[in-house]
């Protein structure tokens, strides 16, 4: 169990660490070098914002994919959340919903944890809805 007085993880800090082990597993799971990172969110300027969406970023798509089908779906999206506090957008969870509606799986995961089990099971052919 958590000690309540130490720091919660930042939502960066529960991705690097996601990342990190999904290197790690690669050997086991050779599909996990696909898993990348959308870098959709963070704080810029104004100008970058615009050029940003000139070029495409969309508010509320997923923080990570896994494009490996697997058990009738596409691939995996997953928002990322740090284990407590944060919450998902209005625009993350139409994301996710459209994408399930494309046959893709979703997951809401909180913490780097949750989402490696999400994308074990994925990778196993077991069926984890977010």
């Amino acid at each position: 169990m958590r000690n309540s007085r130490l720091p919660v993880p930042t939502e960066a800090q529960e991705q690097i660490t996601l990342m990190n082990w999904a290197e790690m597993q690669s050997g086991k799971y050779p599909e996990l070098k696909l898993l990348y990172h959308v870098p959709n969110g963070g704080s810029r300027n104004k100008a970058e914002a615009g050029r940003l969406r000139a070029e495409g970023v969309k508010a509320g798509v997923p923080d990570l994919c896994l494009p490996v089908p697997r058990g009738g779906y596409h691939g995996l999206y997953i928002e990322l959340k740090r284990q407590r506090g944060g919450r998902a957008s209005d625009n993350q969870v139409e994301w996710l919903d459209a994408l399930s509606k494309q046959g893709y799986q979703v997951a809401l995961c909180r913490g780097w944890e949750t989402a490696a089990e999400t994308i074990l099971k994925y990778l196993q052919g077991g069926k984890e809805h977010g």
